[in-house]
């Protein structure tokens, strides 16, 4: 599995926790978020993917950030249609669903096709960063062979359960861990040691 540590606000914690070699930098542009970006990105390896999480934003703005942050990929954390998914070119489209203890998978199928991965967070009062999680056991029942990232309230007490659902065949398709508020001194500063015994102790490639 790959790791994903979302929600990036400071330069020097930016270049700290890209130290740390994880697959995806998550930098959140919804200005209703504690953790919302609007500065400038570090220079970072070329082997982290940049990821640009939007909550209904328009076409355009999501294009623009794009641009100018040369984001790899675009994260879609609100309603967004399958049309808008399409429209998006050039990078990678992860969407999100919310999840509580149960969940309707048909929802996913207009996706499919415009989509590269799915994301699976908890349902909440916000879109993201809740510092809970949902019930895994939902995942049993996925239909897809879509690749989709694990999302919501991961921290350290996490890892054992983690390792369970690694070796339950509803991790199958589970392409990446994703993290953040669980790892946070407060919004967007994260903690380096907490992060860093949570790569080794599951064994992420670094």
């Amino acid at each position: 599995m790959k790791l994903k540590i979302c929600g990036m606000k400071f330069k020097d914690n930016i270049e700290a926790v890209a130290s740390l070699q994880p697959d995806f930098l998550g930098f959140i542009f919804y200005d209703k978020s504690a953790r919302n970006f609007d500065s400038i990105i570090p220079d970072i390896p070329t082997s982290i993917k940049k990821v640009g999480v939007f909550v209904d934003e328009t076409l355009e703005t999501v294009k623009e950030k794009i641009e100018k942050y040369n984001l790899q990929a675009v994260q879609l954390h609100g309603q967004e249609s399958p049309e808008f998914c399409a429209a998006i070119d050039h990078v990678e489209v992860i969407k999100v669903f919310s999840i509580k203890d149960e969940f309707n998978f048909e929802v996913l199928q207009p996706y499919e096709a415009v989509c590269d991965y799915f994301l699976f967070d908890t349902k909440g009062k916000l879109p993201g960063g809740n510092g809970f999680t949902f019930n895994w056991n939902v995942l049993k029942n996925y239909p897809s062979t879509k690749p989709y990232f694990l999302s919501g309230g991961i921290g350290l007490y996490e890892i054992e359960k983690i390792k369970e659902f690694k070796e339950s065949p509803a991790s199958n398709y589970c392409y990446a861990i994703d993290v953040n508020s669980k790892f946070e001194i407060e919004p967007g500063l994260k903690n380096i040691e907490k992060l860093k015994k949570f790569i080794t102790q599951l064994s992420f490639r670094t």
